[in-house]
């Protein structure tokens, strides 16, 4: 019965590719010109909600958001989130309002068209390089000054699908202690079932995303990075098992 879902598979994941491609055909030149300029992001950013939005629907996703608490309307934060899927990235855009960047591999910035944008609008970090994990700090540094938030997927790629959460990378707690700015732990309950890197696997259905209470950094130090780490892989590890 599995062989004759193969097709379909196949099919499923080329219309995908199409979803993300069309509104960059599309809106390619408003796109361009909001790129143009540093201050113009959160014109951008607020396509790329749309642009995410168009894929998950369009990919049959019924998406649900449960918020512990809502982000504060011009404020730095530092989101971070379990990765399993390429469909986090526009789960994450349509699960948080506030204008923040990715930070994320470069390997991505070779996709046709979606890496035209991807390089010039998220920080990249090739993690074989001290030298780029250190220039990857102080591009954030910049961003956080012109008050926008931080993405990372602190577990630092793609796990094993068999592996439910991967270790976290200390990174992005170290740059919201740093920043002084509060930590948010996001869950993505279904992202591998809906659409993870196996080729052959995926179909629509329901996206669960839980906005957990966010960690603050006030008054910790650098030495705190391992502690703050571990609470927040703690808190998406335990609803993992909830939502399972």
């Amino acid at each position: 019965m599995k062989v004759f879902k193969y097709p379909l598979w196949v099919l499923y994941r080329i219309w995908f590719y199409i979803l993300v491609a069309l509104p960059i055909v599309v809106l390619f030149p408003v796109l361009l010109i909001s790129i143009s300029k540093e201050a113009w992001y959160p014109f951008f950013f607020k396509l790329a909600r749309l642009w995410a939005k168009f894929i998950l629907i369009g990919m049959g996703f019924r998406y649900k958001i449960d918020r512990d608490q809502i982000p504060e309307h011009k404020k730095s934060y530092m989101f971070v989130a379990n990765h399993t899927s390429m469909t986090d990235i526009m789960l994450m855009l349509v699960s948080v309002k506030n204008p923040f960047v990715f930070v994320g591999k470069q390997e991505l910035a070779k996709i046709p068209l979606f890496g035209f944008f991807y390089k010039r609008t998220c920080i990249l970090v090739d993690r074989s390089s001290e030298k780029s994990r250190k220039a990857v700090f102080l591009r954030a540094q910049r961003r956080l000054k012109q008050g926008l938030s931080i993405c990372i997927f602190p577990e630092g790629g793609v796990p094993d699908e068999n592996v439910v959460l991967d270790d976290f990378k200390d990174g992005a707690f170290r740059l919201a202690i740093k920043h002084q700015i509060p930590v948010v732990p996001l869950t993505f309950a279904d992202n591998k079932k809906r659409f993870s890197y196996t080729f052959f696997s995926g179909s629509p259905g329901k996206m669960r995303v839980k906005i957990h209470k966010f960690l603050s950094t006030e008054g910790l130090t650098i030495k705190d990075t391992r502690t703050l780490n571990l609470k927040a892989r703690n808190i998406i590890l335990k609803q993992l098992k909830v939502f399972n």
